[in-house]
């Protein structure tokens, strides 16, 4: 099996400018910013990657931690057919492309949820809660704030990292009873 990381960046180089994938500049720091995103997770079981776009940072978990099931939510059709051909070309078989908007997709059934620009910190751990199951896990990344958690989510850790010696923190929710 090729390298799905090595696959995901040759793609990306290749489409990015067609398709407006990311914006200018080196494509390396989207590739840095999913990995610390994922970094330590022990991800395993039903996640969801919310508004994947280029497949940040849902490629990166497939990837790094086989045992996951990721789903990737895109509703614009030309980023669908990217990450399609990612998928394909990379032979990752524990992610999908999920083509639709997020408000139908099952509820109360993800063992994790991730974003990295789907929406505004609040707004996406409220969606993330209604998607959750009892004690799964909300990750959202941030410059470096710690976004208050809604009701029925309490944070458990943070992970800092840095991205072109700007600070970045995946922070990881957990969703109570």
């Amino acid at each position: 099996m090729p390298d799905p990381i090595a696959v995901h960046r040759e793609l990306l180089e290749s489409w990015r400018k067609v398709m407006d994938l990311v914006g200018p500049g080196p494509v390396e720091e989207h590739f840095v910013d999913a990995e610390g995103a994922v970094a330590g997770l022990n991800a395993k079981g039903a996640w969801v990657d919310l508004g994947s776009g280029a497949g940040f940072p849902g490629i990166m978990l497939a990837a790094r931690w086989p045992e996951s099931q990721v789903t990737l939510v895109e509703r614009r059709q030309k980023r669908v057919a990217f990450l399609e051909e990612v998928l394909a070309r990379s032979g990752l078989q524990n992610a999908r492309v999920f083509a639709g908007d997020v408000a139908t997709l099952e509820r109360g059934i993800w063992r994790g949820v991730i974003s990295r620009a789907y929406k505004p910190p609040p707004a996406f751990l409220a969606d993330a809660l209604e998607l959750l199951g009892e004690g799964g896990m909300a990750v959202a990344l941030t410059a470096d704030e710690v976004p208050a958690p809604p009701p029925g989510l309490s944070v458990f850790h943070v992970e800092r990292y840095s991205v072109e010696k700007k600070p970045r923190a995946s922070i990881r929710y957990l969703r109570r009873q």
